[in-house]
Protein backbone atom coordinates (compact mmCIF):
# COMPACT_ATOMS: atom_id res chain seq x y z
CA UNK A 1 0.00 0.00 0.00
CA UNK A 2 1.28 3.41 -1.01
CA UNK A 3 1.09 6.31 1.33
CA UNK A 4 -1.05 7.97 -1.04
CA UNK A 5 -3.70 5.54 0.05
CA UNK A 6 -3.42 6.61 3.27
CA UNK A 7 -6.93 8.76 4.55
CA UNK A 8 -6.39 11.19 7.60
CA UNK A 9 -7.30 9.68 11.40
CA UNK A 10 -10.81 10.21 12.07
CA UNK A 11 -10.87 11.08 15.72
CA UNK A 12 -13.55 8.77 17.30
CA UNK A 13 -13.17 9.84 21.23
CA UNK A 14 -10.91 12.33 22.88
CA UNK A 15 -9.94 11.49 26.52
CA UNK A 16 -10.80 13.70 29.50
CA UNK A 17 -8.03 15.56 31.12
CA UNK A 18 -5.81 14.88 28.41
CA UNK A 19 -3.35 16.71 26.23
CA UNK A 20 -5.64 16.29 23.12
CA UNK A 21 -8.29 18.04 25.08
CA UNK A 22 -6.60 20.89 25.99
CA UNK A 23 -5.79 21.70 22.64
CA UNK A 24 -9.58 21.33 21.75
CA UNK A 25 -9.65 18.49 19.71
CA UNK A 26 -13.15 17.22 18.72
CA UNK A 27 -14.57 13.66 17.77
CA UNK A 28 -14.90 13.79 13.77
CA UNK A 29 -11.49 16.14 13.47
CA UNK A 30 -9.25 14.41 11.01
CA UNK A 31 -5.67 14.07 11.81
CA UNK A 32 -3.37 14.21 8.49
CA UNK A 33 0.34 14.56 9.22
CA UNK A 34 2.49 14.33 12.30
CA UNK A 35 6.07 16.26 11.66
CA UNK A 36 4.86 16.31 8.42
CA UNK A 37 4.16 12.36 7.77
CA UNK A 38 0.96 11.11 6.99
CA UNK A 39 0.32 7.87 9.81
CA UNK A 40 -0.42 4.61 7.81
CA UNK A 41 -2.31 3.19 11.34
CA UNK A 42 -2.10 3.50 14.84
CA UNK A 43 1.33 2.22 15.11
CA UNK A 44 2.57 5.24 13.27
CA UNK A 45 0.81 7.15 15.34
CA UNK A 46 2.19 6.27 18.47
CA UNK A 47 5.61 6.12 16.92
CA UNK A 48 5.70 9.45 15.66
CA UNK A 49 3.57 10.74 18.39
CA UNK A 50 6.52 9.40 21.22
CA UNK A 51 8.42 12.82 20.23
CA UNK A 52 8.92 15.57 22.93
CA UNK A 53 8.04 18.05 19.98
CA UNK A 54 5.07 17.49 17.44
CA UNK A 55 3.42 19.25 14.77
CA UNK A 56 -0.09 18.16 14.67
CA UNK A 57 -1.80 18.57 10.91
CA UNK A 58 -5.67 18.70 11.73
CA UNK A 59 -8.76 19.18 9.56
CA UNK A 60 -12.17 19.94 11.63
CA UNK A 61 -15.25 18.76 10.74
CA UNK A 62 -15.77 21.91 8.23
CA UNK A 63 -12.57 21.02 6.49
CA UNK A 64 -10.81 23.55 7.39
CA UNK A 65 -6.69 22.87 8.25
CA UNK A 66 -4.76 24.12 11.18
CA UNK A 67 -1.46 23.33 12.61
CA UNK A 68 -1.07 22.79 16.00
CA UNK A 69 2.40 22.95 17.63
CA UNK A 70 3.42 21.34 20.79
CA UNK A 71 5.77 20.09 23.29
CA UNK A 72 5.31 17.32 26.00
CA UNK A 73 7.18 14.24 28.21
CA UNK A 74 8.53 11.97 25.73
CA UNK A 75 6.13 8.97 25.41
CA UNK A 76 3.20 10.90 27.04
CA UNK A 77 -0.10 9.61 25.25
CA UNK A 78 -2.01 12.61 23.35
CA UNK A 79 -5.28 11.07 24.55
CA UNK A 80 -6.74 10.12 21.15
CA UNK A 81 -9.05 7.35 19.92
CA UNK A 82 -9.74 6.66 16.00
CA UNK A 83 -12.84 5.23 14.04
CA UNK A 84 -9.97 2.63 13.01
CA UNK A 85 -6.84 1.21 13.56
CA UNK A 86 -5.81 1.18 10.08
CA UNK A 87 -5.35 4.73 8.02
CA UNK A 88 -4.91 3.48 4.87
CA UNK A 89 -6.98 0.59 4.54
CA UNK A 90 -7.30 -3.57 5.89
CA UNK A 91 -4.59 -6.06 4.09
CA UNK A 92 -7.07 -8.86 3.33
CA UNK A 93 -6.59 -12.38 2.61
CA UNK A 94 -5.34 -13.70 -0.67
CA UNK A 95 -5.58 -17.17 0.15
CA UNK A 96 -8.69 -19.68 -0.19
CA UNK A 97 -8.78 -21.88 2.63
CA UNK A 98 -12.15 -24.05 2.94
CA UNK A 99 -11.90 -23.80 6.51
CA UNK A 100 -12.31 -19.93 6.83
CA UNK A 101 -15.55 -19.21 8.70
CA UNK A 102 -15.75 -16.05 6.43
CA UNK A 103 -16.46 -18.17 3.61
CA UNK A 104 -18.56 -20.24 5.44
CA UNK A 105 -21.70 -17.66 5.89
CA UNK A 106 -24.94 -16.99 4.11
CA UNK A 107 -24.58 -13.91 1.93
CA UNK A 108 -26.46 -11.04 2.49
CA UNK A 109 -25.42 -10.14 5.76
CA UNK A 110 -23.46 -6.74 6.83
CA UNK A 111 -20.33 -5.90 4.49
CA UNK A 112 -18.18 -5.66 7.64
CA UNK A 113 -18.70 -9.79 8.05
CA UNK A 114 -17.00 -10.71 4.43
CA UNK A 115 -13.80 -8.81 5.33
CA UNK A 116 -11.00 -11.46 5.51
CA UNK A 117 -8.23 -9.91 7.40
CA UNK A 118 -4.70 -11.08 6.89
CA UNK A 119 -3.32 -7.73 8.24
CA UNK A 120 -0.13 -7.79 10.37
CA UNK A 121 -0.64 -4.73 11.91
CA UNK A 122 -3.92 -5.99 13.52
CA UNK A 123 -2.05 -9.12 14.26
CA UNK A 124 0.14 -6.96 16.44
CA UNK A 125 -2.08 -4.95 18.03
CA UNK A 126 -5.31 -6.98 18.84
CA UNK A 127 -3.72 -10.66 18.31
CA UNK A 128 -5.72 -11.55 15.38
CA UNK A 129 -4.24 -14.15 13.17
CA UNK A 130 -2.82 -13.71 9.91
CA UNK A 131 -0.70 -16.37 7.61
CA UNK A 132 2.34 -13.80 6.07
CA UNK A 133 1.60 -14.74 2.73
CA UNK A 134 0.33 -11.46 1.46
CA UNK A 135 3.80 -9.55 2.84
CA UNK A 136 5.84 -7.31 0.63
CA UNK A 137 9.69 -6.95 1.38
CA UNK A 138 8.17 -3.46 2.67
CA UNK A 139 6.33 -5.12 4.97
CA UNK A 140 8.81 -7.42 6.54
CA UNK A 141 11.78 -4.41 6.80
CA UNK A 142 8.59 -2.56 8.80
CA UNK A 143 7.56 -5.44 11.04
CA UNK A 144 11.78 -5.33 11.79
CA UNK A 145 12.36 -1.69 11.95
CA UNK A 146 9.14 -1.46 14.74
CA UNK A 147 10.06 -4.51 16.42
CA UNK A 148 6.31 -5.78 15.77
CA UNK A 149 6.37 -8.77 17.67
CA UNK A 150 5.07 -11.50 19.10
CA UNK A 151 2.44 -11.45 15.64
CA UNK A 152 -0.10 -14.42 15.47
CA UNK A 153 0.51 -16.70 12.92
CA UNK A 154 -1.62 -19.39 11.52
CA UNK A 155 0.39 -22.43 10.65
CA UNK A 156 -2.19 -25.13 9.96
CA UNK A 157 0.69 -27.36 8.53
CA UNK A 158 4.75 -27.31 8.31
CA UNK A 159 4.77 -29.28 5.22
CA UNK A 160 4.91 -27.43 2.38
CA UNK A 161 2.92 -29.01 -0.10
CA UNK A 162 -0.14 -29.47 2.94
CA UNK A 163 -0.16 -25.95 4.04
CA UNK A 164 0.09 -25.10 0.44
CA UNK A 165 -3.34 -27.30 0.22
CA UNK A 166 -5.02 -26.07 2.85
CA UNK A 167 -4.20 -22.25 2.17
CA UNK A 168 -4.68 -23.31 -1.54
CA UNK A 169 -1.55 -20.61 -1.81
CA UNK A 170 1.91 -22.21 -3.26
CA UNK A 171 3.39 -18.84 -1.17
CA UNK A 172 2.08 -20.65 2.04
CA UNK A 173 5.03 -23.15 1.50
CA UNK A 174 7.51 -20.32 2.65
CA UNK A 175 6.54 -20.80 6.35
CA UNK A 176 9.41 -22.32 7.66
CA UNK A 177 12.04 -20.11 5.55
CA UNK A 178 9.41 -17.62 7.56
CA UNK A 179 10.16 -18.50 11.17
CA UNK A 180 13.75 -18.32 10.39
CA UNK A 181 13.66 -15.23 9.30
CA UNK A 182 11.83 -14.30 13.11
CA UNK A 183 14.16 -16.24 14.48
CA UNK A 184 17.16 -14.33 12.98
CA UNK A 185 15.86 -11.00 13.93
CA UNK A 186 15.12 -11.61 17.71
CA UNK A 187 11.30 -11.55 16.90
CA UNK A 188 8.55 -13.76 18.22
CA UNK A 189 5.08 -15.24 16.96
CA UNK A 190 2.32 -17.22 18.76
CA UNK A 191 0.96 -20.22 16.27
CA UNK A 192 -2.36 -21.68 15.25
CA UNK A 193 -3.35 -25.09 14.05
CA UNK A 194 -6.77 -26.01 12.60
CA UNK A 195 -6.88 -29.39 12.41
CA UNK A 196 -8.72 -30.49 9.35
CA UNK A 197 -9.53 -34.43 9.55
CA UNK A 198 -8.04 -35.91 6.66
CA UNK A 199 -5.15 -33.52 6.19
CA UNK A 200 -3.46 -32.35 8.43
CA UNK A 201 -4.04 -34.38 11.80
CA UNK A 202 -1.80 -37.65 12.65
CA UNK A 203 1.16 -37.65 11.21
CA UNK A 204 1.23 -34.25 9.86
CA UNK A 205 0.15 -32.93 13.36
CA UNK A 206 3.21 -34.21 14.78
CA UNK A 207 5.33 -33.08 11.89
CA UNK A 208 4.02 -29.08 12.31
CA UNK A 209 4.28 -29.30 16.72
CA UNK A 210 7.49 -31.09 16.57
CA UNK A 211 8.58 -28.37 13.65
CA UNK A 212 7.69 -25.58 15.44
CA UNK A 213 9.25 -26.77 18.86
CA UNK A 214 12.30 -26.46 17.13
CA UNK A 215 11.91 -22.35 16.78
CA UNK A 216 11.44 -22.48 20.83
CA UNK A 217 14.70 -22.11 22.32
CA UNK A 218 17.09 -19.24 23.31
CA UNK A 219 15.84 -16.60 25.45
CA UNK A 220 13.50 -15.03 22.63
CA UNK A 221 12.20 -18.05 21.11
CA UNK A 222 10.60 -17.10 17.56
CA UNK A 223 7.65 -19.21 18.27
CA UNK A 224 6.44 -18.96 21.56
CA UNK A 225 3.44 -21.28 21.87
CA UNK A 226 1.01 -23.29 19.69
CA UNK A 227 -2.64 -24.03 19.64
CA UNK A 228 -4.38 -27.26 18.23
CA UNK A 229 -7.54 -25.85 17.80
CA UNK A 230 -10.78 -28.45 15.79
CA UNK A 231 -12.12 -27.09 12.39
CA UNK A 232 -15.04 -25.67 13.02
CA UNK A 233 -17.68 -26.34 9.84
CA UNK A 234 -21.25 -24.90 9.09
CA UNK A 235 -24.18 -25.70 6.61
CA UNK A 236 -23.05 -22.84 4.27
CA UNK A 237 -19.57 -24.05 3.63
CA UNK A 238 -19.09 -24.76 -0.24
CA UNK A 239 -20.49 -28.42 -1.04
CA UNK A 240 -17.31 -29.32 -3.21
CA UNK A 241 -15.12 -28.43 -0.47
CA UNK A 242 -12.99 -31.91 1.13
CA UNK A 243 -13.86 -31.20 4.68
CA UNK A 244 -14.77 -33.88 7.54
CA UNK A 245 -16.10 -32.39 10.97
CA UNK A 246 -14.05 -33.61 13.81
CA UNK A 247 -16.02 -36.24 15.84
CA UNK A 248 -15.79 -37.48 19.54
CA UNK A 249 -13.63 -40.16 18.72
CA UNK A 250 -11.43 -37.79 16.89
CA UNK A 251 -10.94 -35.42 19.32
CA UNK A 252 -10.57 -37.86 21.84
CA UNK A 253 -7.81 -39.43 19.63
CA UNK A 254 -5.96 -35.60 19.33
CA UNK A 255 -6.22 -35.00 22.44
CA UNK A 256 -4.00 -38.41 23.24
CA UNK A 257 -2.01 -37.50 20.56
CA UNK A 258 -1.08 -33.95 21.60
CA UNK A 259 -0.81 -34.70 25.07
CA UNK A 260 1.67 -37.33 24.51
CA UNK A 261 3.73 -34.55 22.73
CA UNK A 262 3.18 -32.02 25.79
CA UNK A 263 4.63 -34.52 28.25
CA UNK A 264 7.71 -34.61 25.27
CA UNK A 265 7.75 -30.84 25.58
CA UNK A 266 7.39 -30.15 29.52
CA UNK A 267 10.60 -32.43 29.82
CA UNK A 268 12.82 -30.56 26.83
CA UNK A 269 11.79 -26.99 27.04
CA UNK A 270 10.26 -26.30 30.38
CA UNK A 271 7.04 -25.49 28.76
CA UNK A 272 3.76 -27.62 27.58
CA UNK A 273 4.16 -25.61 24.63
CA UNK A 274 1.76 -27.23 22.55
CA UNK A 275 -2.10 -26.13 24.09
CA UNK A 276 -5.21 -27.73 22.85
CA UNK A 277 -8.25 -26.17 23.04
CA UNK A 278 -11.07 -26.34 25.52
CA UNK A 279 -13.36 -27.18 22.76
CA UNK A 280 -10.93 -31.09 21.52
CA UNK A 281 -12.65 -31.96 25.39
CA UNK A 282 -16.29 -30.93 24.97
CA UNK A 283 -16.44 -32.77 21.42
CA UNK A 284 -14.53 -35.74 23.20
CA UNK A 285 -16.63 -35.53 26.42
CA UNK A 286 -14.18 -35.54 28.55
CA UNK A 287 -13.19 -33.23 31.70
CA UNK A 288 -10.71 -30.22 31.36
CA UNK A 289 -7.01 -29.57 32.59
CA UNK A 290 -6.64 -28.23 35.50
CA UNK A 291 -6.07 -24.51 36.20
CA UNK A 292 -2.37 -25.43 37.26
CA UNK A 293 -1.54 -27.32 33.49
CA UNK A 294 -2.42 -23.82 31.55
CA UNK A 295 0.70 -22.23 32.67
CA UNK A 296 0.36 -18.52 32.12
CA UNK A 297 -2.91 -18.97 29.49
CA UNK A 298 -0.33 -17.89 26.65
CA UNK A 299 -3.23 -19.46 24.27
CA UNK A 300 -6.45 -17.75 25.54
CA UNK A 301 -7.48 -16.02 22.84
CA UNK A 302 -7.85 -19.70 21.21
CA UNK A 303 -9.89 -20.91 23.60
CA UNK A 304 -7.40 -22.71 25.88
CA UNK A 305 -8.16 -22.38 29.27
CA UNK A 306 -11.06 -19.84 28.82
CA UNK A 307 -13.37 -21.92 30.17
CA UNK A 308 -11.08 -23.02 33.59
CA UNK A 309 -10.30 -19.35 33.96
CA UNK A 310 -14.15 -18.52 33.53
CA UNK A 311 -14.82 -20.46 36.51
CA UNK A 312 -11.97 -19.13 38.33
CA UNK A 313 -13.27 -15.50 37.64
CA UNK A 314 -16.65 -16.35 38.88
CA UNK A 315 -15.55 -18.03 42.13
CA UNK A 316 -13.78 -14.22 42.55
CA UNK A 317 -16.75 -12.21 41.93
CA UNK A 318 -19.10 -14.83 43.48
CA UNK A 319 -18.19 -13.04 46.90
CA UNK A 320 -20.83 -10.09 45.94
CA UNK A 321 -23.31 -12.29 45.64
CA UNK A 322 -25.68 -11.43 48.54
CA UNK A 323 -27.46 -14.56 50.90
CA UNK A 324 -31.35 -13.58 49.50
CA UNK A 325 -32.37 -10.91 47.12
CA UNK A 326 -35.33 -8.85 48.74
CA UNK A 327 -37.59 -9.82 46.20
CA UNK A 328 -37.74 -13.27 43.83
CA UNK A 329 -36.35 -12.79 40.89
CA UNK A 330 -35.97 -15.23 37.93
CA UNK A 331 -33.57 -15.35 34.83
CA UNK A 332 -32.98 -17.18 31.77
CA UNK A 333 -29.31 -17.45 31.15
CA UNK A 334 -28.47 -18.17 28.08
CA UNK A 335 -25.22 -20.48 26.59
CA UNK A 336 -23.85 -22.66 24.02
CA UNK A 337 -24.21 -26.07 24.71
CA UNK A 338 -20.89 -27.08 24.34
CA UNK A 339 -20.20 -25.49 28.00
CA UNK A 340 -23.76 -26.57 29.39
CA UNK A 341 -22.03 -29.52 31.81
CA UNK A 342 -18.38 -26.85 32.56
CA UNK A 343 -21.13 -24.14 33.24
CA UNK A 344 -22.91 -26.50 35.90
CA UNK A 345 -20.72 -25.24 39.29
CA UNK A 346 -21.96 -21.41 38.24
CA UNK A 347 -25.65 -22.22 38.02
CA UNK A 348 -25.56 -24.31 41.25
CA UNK A 349 -24.01 -21.04 43.25
CA UNK A 350 -25.71 -18.65 41.44
CA UNK A 351 -29.58 -20.75 42.96
CA UNK A 352 -27.58 -20.77 46.00
CA UNK A 353 -29.06 -17.19 46.50
CA UNK A 354 -32.51 -17.21 48.24
CA UNK A 355 -35.24 -15.82 45.97
CA UNK A 356 -32.85 -16.07 42.91
CA UNK A 357 -33.93 -18.70 40.54
CA UNK A 358 -31.14 -18.76 37.15
CA UNK A 359 -32.29 -21.18 34.40
CA UNK A 360 -29.47 -22.20 32.14
CA UNK A 361 -30.94 -22.67 28.15
CA UNK A 362 -27.57 -24.59 26.77
CA UNK A 363 -28.66 -24.56 23.24
CA UNK A 364 -26.94 -25.49 19.61
CA UNK A 365 -26.83 -23.43 16.47
CA UNK A 366 -29.20 -24.28 13.89
CA UNK A 367 -28.45 -21.25 12.39
CA UNK A 368 -25.15 -22.65 11.43
CA UNK A 369 -26.23 -26.29 10.84
CA UNK A 370 -24.15 -27.50 14.45
CA UNK A 371 -24.87 -30.04 16.88
CA UNK A 372 -21.87 -28.97 19.53
CA UNK A 373 -21.91 -24.67 19.33
CA UNK A 374 -19.74 -22.50 21.52
CA UNK A 375 -21.17 -20.12 22.79
CA UNK A 376 -20.16 -16.82 20.97
CA UNK A 377 -21.74 -18.61 17.26
CA UNK A 378 -25.22 -18.09 18.81
CA UNK A 379 -27.25 -16.13 16.45
CA UNK A 380 -30.61 -14.43 17.06
CA UNK A 381 -32.22 -17.24 15.18
CA UNK A 382 -30.99 -19.55 17.50
CA UNK A 383 -32.37 -17.91 20.49
CA UNK A 384 -35.76 -17.22 18.83
CA UNK A 385 -36.22 -21.28 17.62
CA UNK A 386 -34.85 -22.04 21.15
CA UNK A 387 -36.64 -19.78 23.23
CA UNK A 388 -40.24 -19.21 21.50
CA UNK A 389 -42.41 -20.95 23.73
CA UNK A 390 -40.48 -20.75 27.07
CA UNK A 391 -41.48 -18.97 29.83
CA UNK A 392 -38.16 -16.73 30.25
CA UNK A 393 -38.90 -14.96 33.76
CA UNK A 394 -38.20 -11.68 34.72
CA UNK A 395 -35.27 -11.44 31.10
CA UNK A 396 -32.66 -13.19 29.49
CA UNK A 397 -28.81 -12.77 30.50
CA UNK A 398 -27.05 -12.97 27.07
CA UNK A 399 -23.11 -12.65 27.14
CA UNK A 400 -22.02 -10.20 24.92
CA UNK A 401 -19.50 -12.43 23.13
CA UNK A 402 -22.54 -13.09 20.72
CA UNK A 403 -22.79 -9.81 20.00
CA UNK A 404 -21.13 -6.80 18.20
CA UNK A 405 -21.05 -3.43 19.65
CA UNK A 406 -22.77 -1.07 16.83
CA UNK A 407 -23.70 1.56 19.15
CA UNK A 408 -21.50 1.83 22.34
CA UNK A 409 -24.37 3.67 23.80
CA UNK A 410 -27.47 1.30 23.53
CA UNK A 411 -27.08 -2.56 23.64
CA UNK A 412 -30.61 -2.73 22.57
CA UNK A 413 -29.27 -2.34 18.92
CA UNK A 414 -26.15 -4.34 18.86
CA UNK A 415 -26.21 -7.26 16.23
CA UNK A 416 -26.30 -11.13 16.56
CA UNK A 417 -23.95 -12.90 13.83
CA UNK A 418 -26.95 -13.24 11.51
CA UNK A 419 -27.70 -9.69 11.47
CA UNK A 420 -30.68 -9.44 14.02
CA UNK A 421 -30.46 -6.88 16.92
CA UNK A 422 -31.34 -7.48 20.32
CA UNK A 423 -33.88 -5.18 20.24
CA UNK A 424 -35.86 -7.45 17.23
CA UNK A 425 -35.39 -10.66 19.05
CA UNK A 426 -36.68 -9.03 22.63
CA UNK A 427 -39.49 -7.99 20.96
CA UNK A 428 -40.11 -11.16 18.82
CA UNK A 429 -39.48 -12.94 22.60
CA UNK A 430 -41.89 -10.67 24.22
CA UNK A 431 -38.94 -10.95 26.76
CA UNK A 432 -36.47 -8.76 28.08
CA UNK A 433 -33.05 -9.22 27.28
CA UNK A 434 -29.88 -7.87 29.48
CA UNK A 435 -26.86 -7.81 27.40
CA UNK A 436 -23.80 -8.84 30.11
CA UNK A 437 -20.22 -8.56 30.08
CA UNK A 438 -18.11 -11.53 31.32
CA UNK A 439 -18.61 -12.89 34.84
CA UNK A 440 -18.80 -9.43 36.74
CA UNK A 441 -21.69 -8.88 33.91
CA UNK A 442 -23.45 -11.83 35.09
CA UNK A 443 -23.17 -11.60 38.60
CA UNK A 444 -24.47 -7.52 38.65
CA UNK A 445 -27.30 -8.58 36.57
CA UNK A 446 -28.47 -11.24 38.43
CA UNK A 447 -28.31 -8.92 41.54
CA UNK A 448 -30.55 -6.30 39.82
CA UNK A 449 -34.29 -5.44 40.79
Amino acid sequence: MSQSSTRPAVVSRVLPDSIAQELGFEVGDRLVRINGQAPRDLIDYQFLCADEEITLEVQDDQGATHVVELEKDYDEDLGLEFETALFDGLMQCNNRCPFCFIDQQPPGKRETLYLKDDDYRLSFLYGSYLTLTNLTAREWERIAQFRLSPLFVSVHATEPEIRSRLLKNPRAGELLEQLQWFQENRLQIHAQVVVCPGINDDDHLERTLLDLAQFHQGDVPAVISAAVVPVGLTRFRPSEDELQPVSPAKAGAVIDQVQTLQAKFRDQLGTTFAWLADEWFLIAGRSLPIEAEYEDYPQIGNGVGSIRQFLKAFEAAAIALPPALPSPRRYTWIVGNAVEKAFQPILKRLNQVEKLTVDMAAINSDYWGQDITVTGLLTGHDLQRCLRDRDLGDGILLPTIMLKSTDPGNPQKWLFLDDQSVESVSNTLQASIIPVEGVEGLVQSCLQF
